[in-house]
């Protein structure tokens, strides 16, 4: 990124762009307030204006990656009922595992700084994870938010361990049909639902 462009937004956003670009260029490992300030052309101590720490700096992109994934599943179109609409989550959810890797590992796979020093970050997961509680209590209203919350972990969690295993190298390597491997995804979707019983009427 050239000054001009760091001048044409925040130093805030661009050192958040440059950390997600060095991270997708050279790993998490490269990450640090100098190569950021360095890669924008700006004195070291510039980013330290925004960022006490890395940890800081790493927060504020896993908080964007979150409010991506948000939106992303807000984009989704709406099904006609609560199980349609619960489904087009899923799918959603699938979509982005796959298509945005690098966010769905920072998000789900990284070693992130303690949550409770950085209330931004986990703002932003907890919106992520309250459009499943939303979609769940729309389901089954008269559950207790005990209930929601625990169905919320077991479709996130079993959403998540099918996008990992379906990005995972060994997948290509077994002896599993093309078409068990495309129906996947929809494959887990009707068991969650199996799982998760019928929608209150």
């Amino acid at each position: 990124m050239t000054v001009a462009a760091v001048r044409s937004t925040t130093l805030r956003d661009a050192c958040v762009t440059e950390a997600l670009a060095i991270i997708a260029d050279e790993g998490l490992e490269h990450l640090s307030l100098r190569e950021v300030a360095r890669r924008l052309g700006v004195s070291h101590g510039a980013p330290y204006r925004h960022f006490e720490s890395r940890d800081h700096l790493l927060a504020a992109v896993v908080a964007r990656c979150y409010d991506a994934f948000a939106r992303h599943l807000d984009a989704r179109p709406e099904g006609g009922d609560a199980d349609a609409d619960l489904w087009s989550m899923g799918v959603a959810y699938l979509d982005y595992a796959l298509r945005e890797p690098l966010s769905y590992q920072l998000m789900f796979s990284t070693r992130l700084p303690p949550p409770e020093d950085h209330p931004a970050m986990l703002a932003s997961a907890d919106h992520a994870f309250g459009l499943l509680r939303s979609a769940l209590r729309r389901r089954a209203p008269s559950r207790s938010e005990a209930e929601i919350d625990a169905d919320a972990l077991f479709v996130w969690s079993s959403l998540h361990g099918l996008a990992g295993t379906l990005k995972s190298d060994i997948v290509g390597g077994l002896a599993l049909a093309p078409e068990t491997i495309g129906d996947a995804g929809a494959h887990m979707l009707r068991r969650i639902g199996e799982a998760l019983g019928p929608a209150e009427t």
